[in-house]
């Protein structure tokens, strides 16, 4: 019986590893594609295309398309206000988003189905659809800066950060995973004499770790990638986002090489994130998925 079971697993792990490989060739090979590209002039860019050494490091190889980047474009700048910018939707988001997932899953009050019920809502409508609206609204906002009261938020930091802070998918995650806190918890604490507010940040909070990495990770990278909005917003280039870098160097003469180039250095954090949380991002979305 072993003997068997073992003979038929083996075809089975040969699938498996088989699929795993098919998958990570198909999202991995235009990121191969991409860095291998960056060390490369144009022309041979384009010589390649029609083999296999597109995806393999050969030929004229050079970090020409990197200094050329950093010539052609403030690139720390741009990097430095996706930082801050990101950085800041992150934080802000997820004290905001939990606070409203905690009141949501554990305060009993009128409409609270229905407010869960508006905030699930909300998902379905496609950003671009707000654009416009917001973009009105933002520039009839007040501020106060160094020179006083300004009748607007175009190109500023705020303009890029608060309109991001709350977010529907963000909110739910974190109810789905709060629901699934026993909450006994909560009652022991409470006839101990805990506040909501010291449940939700020494107890619920401290045990939500996964759902706050996939939070983090899925809040990240739609304000690292952020494009449509700041090219409406923002005119200045000391404010502008990396994403935005992309258009210089597609004025005048087109480099496709320092393209890639540029696409590989602003990658570089997004990976970086991904392989710090991978195992608390994986841990959430198989808990959510179970819990159905």
């Amino acid at each position: 019986m072993s003997t068997a079971t073992s003979s038929r697993s083996i075809p089975r792990a040969i699938g498996i590893w088989a699929l795993r490989i098919g998958l990570a060739a198909i999202f991995g090979l235009p990121l191969l594609f991409m860095v291998v590209s960056s060390f490369k002039p144009d022309t041979q860019i384009f010589g390649d295309m029609g083999g296999l050494e597109a995806f393999l490091p050969v030929g004229d190889l050079s970090f020409d398309n990197y200094s050329g980047v950093f010539n052609r474009v403030p690139f720390w700048r741009f990097l430095l206000n996706s930082v801050i910018i990101s950085v800041c939707i992150v934080v802000f988001g997820l004290i905001v988003n939990s606070m409203a997932a905690f009141a949501l899953s554990r305060l009993q009050f009128r409409g609270r189905k229905i407010s869960l019920t508006l905030v699930i809502a909300t998902l379905i409508v496609p950003f671009e659809t707000l654009a416009l609206p917001l973009l009105w609204w933002v520039n009839k906002l007040p501020w106060l800066d160094a020179n006083g009261f300004s009748q607007s938020w175009l190109d500023t930091y705020q303009v890029q950060i608060v309109p991001f802070i709350a977010n529907a998918l963000s909110i739910y995650l974190f109810y789905q995973y709060f629901d699934s806190i026993p909450r006994e918890l909560d009652e022991a604490a409470r006839v101990d004499g805990a506040s909501w507010f010291k449940i939700y940040r020494s107890i619920v909070m401290p045990l939500s770790g996964p759902a706050t990495a996939t939070v983090a990770i899925l809040t990240f990278l739609p304000a690292w990638n952020s494009y449509l909005w700041p090219l409406m917003t923002v005119r200045s280039e000391e404010l502008r986002p990396a994403m935005i870098g992309i258009d210089y160097f597609q004025q005048l003469n087109v480099s496709w090489g320092q393209i890639m180039a540029f696409s590989t250095l602003i990658t570089v954090p997004v990976i970086m994130l991904f392989l710090a949380f991978q195992k608390q991002f994986v841990n959430s979305i198989a808990a959510s998925g179970i819990k159905g």
